[in-house]
């Protein structure tokens, strides 16, 4: 079998640009799964802290109507002090008849650090009710 001189060395080149590519493709799969996941995880503790700034309720509005209504800044200060409490970052807004709750996070990344992404950054978004039951 005769070899040309021109054909050394083309399957080292092909198996590194190979390599690469698999990495890069590893890391999408592994990185982008591990930021769905923080991004779930933000999620329910946006959720939760909607949750907590829905329990402050007008009760003398409640009382004299019979309708339920929040106490803004009272139900903002909840969301606030659970995302506090809980270590996280984000904001709340709040109407008489619901909390909004943001939370967002800087998720570091594994693989994709090796072509100069080195995190990620997700957010979860929730809106809670006060609901009469």
């Amino acid at each position: 079998m005769t070899q040309l001189a021109n054909d050394r060395g083309s399957v080292t080149a092909f198996v590194t640009a190979l390599t690469a590519a698999l990495l890069v493709v590893t890391g999408l799969v592994l990185d982008g799964g591990l930021a769905l996941a923080a991004t779930v995880r933000a999620n329910g503790q946006a959720e939760a802290a909607a949750r907590a700034g829905a329990q402050k309720l007008d009760l003398a509005g409640f009382r004299a109507t019979g309708t339920l209504h929040l106490v803004p800044a009272d139900a903002v200060a909840a969301a606030r002090t659970y995302l506090a409490t809980e270590g996280l970052t984000g904001t709340a807004t709040a109407t008489s008849g619901g909390v909004t709750v943001v939370v967002t996070a800087t998720h570091p990344t594994q693989l994709l650090g090796l072509v100069g992404i080195s995190s990620l950054h997700v957010h979860g978004e929730a809106t809670a009710q006060p609901r009469q039951g």
